[in-house]
Parts: C-alpha cells; sequence; structure tokens
C-alpha cells in the first residue's frame, strides 16, 4: 500500500517541523538523497512551512514591509510546491513506463502527485485540527466543534487514501495510464507577465 508509506513520511515531516516549530529551521532530510522517500519528505516539510507562513502573514498587525515580504517567500514556496509534485509524477513516469496501458485505459482526472499534495496538506489539517481539539486554554465548545471537524478529516484520509492506492494499482496494472502537463504558471515568468515586461 504505497499511501501507508506517505502517511509515516509526511507525519514524520510534520512532527520534526514542531519539534521546533519555526519557519527558519532548517530542513534535515532523514531520507537518502535522491530517493522517493526524500523527494516525498522534502515536500511535506515544504507545504507545513508554507502553512506557518499563512498563520503569520494573517496577523492584523503585521508590519506592511513584513507582510510584502513574507508575500515573496509564499510565492517562492508555491513555485517550489509545483516543481516537487511534477518530480513525484516524474517519478510515476518512470516507475510504470513498462506498463502497457490494456484496451479501454483511462485517464484519471488528477495525476498521481496531485491526489498525493492533497493528502500532504490533508495530513497538515489533521495535525493542527487535533492540536486545536487538545487545546487547554480553548473553550469547551471550541474543542467540540474541532473534534467534530477532525472527525471528518480522518474521514477524508481513509477515502484519500483508498482513492490514491487504487489509482496506483489501476496503473500497474494498466487500467488506468497518467500524463503529466507542466504547470505552465505565467505570473513567474518574466517573458509572459505583462507587469514584468511591460518595462523592460
Amino acid at each position: 500500500m504505497y499511501t501507508k508509506l506517505f502517511r509515516e513520511i509526511f507525519n514524520k515531516s510534520i512532527d520534526t517541523y514542531h519539534i521546533t516549530d519555526s519557519v527558519d529551521t532548517d530542513i534535515d532530510n532523514p531520507f537518502e538523497s535522491g530517493t522517493f522517500e526524500a523527494l516525498l519528505y522534502h515536500k511535506s516539510w515544504i507545504d507545513t512551512v508554507q502553512w506557518h507562513f499563512e498563520d503569520i502573514i494573517r496577523d492584523p498587525e503585521i508590519d506592511p514591509v513584513a507582510a510584502l515580504a513574507l508575500k515573496r517567500k509564499i510565492d517562492a514556496s508555491n513555485q517550489e510546491r509545483t516543481d516537487m509534485v511534477e518530480y513525484i509524477d516524474s517519478y510515476f513516469l518512470d516507475k510504470f513506463n513498462d506498463v502497457n496501458a490494456k484496451e479501454g485505459a483511462s485517464l484519471n482526472t488528477e495525476s498521481p502527485a496531485w491526489a498525493i499534495d492533497r493528502l500532504s496538506i490533508l495530513y497538515l489539517k489533521v495535525y493542527h485540527m487535533r492540536e486545536e481539539a487538545n487545546r487547554k486554554n480553548a473553550s469547551k465548545d471550541h474543542a467540540e466543534a474541532c473534534n467534530t471537524k477532525l472527525n471528518i478529516l480522518l474521514e477524508q484520509e481513509k477515502d484519500l487514501t483508498s482513492a490514491i492506492d487504487e489509482l496506483l494499482s489501476d496503473m500497474q496494472d494498466g487500467e488506468k495510464f497518467m500524463k503529466v502537463y507542466k504547470q505552465m504558471k505565467m505570473y513567474n515568468d518574466e517573458s509572459l507577465n505583462p507587469v514584468l515586461y511591460k518595462n523592460k
């Protein structure tokens, strides 16, 4: 089951980040460089840091200059996240390269890596919702509401992991095939974003 590995690595990354709970903590990837496991851990670390960037920038008293600098970091993080998704898809393209698609094989609505991206974010939601449900200085109503939401997230985890495992199994059996479309984001490209190229 692929998602058993994903769960272990994503939660390891999230737990390790929260030892310091600081966006300035450098990643210390415990997996061998170049391995699929290292790629997954790095992906989760990016998502975890960005989660906390998003918290910080919503501070109503944040200094506008600091907010702009943080927005630039979020933009860079988003690009890195997209790159990591494409690396993960490249892994699966290579892994299933020798599988011959059966007649009638279908294309999934999203690539494996984008489904895995949703799973990575889901584990962050579970972690932080559980944290809120157990927050000692929160009201009983808050705890109950968060526990209700946590149970929904756990149900989503069950459904999503099942769907991802089924997709990857179908691809391995030739029942489904994949294509990867580069994101082709335009706003970071100096030749495509008119705000960036108009003064050149």
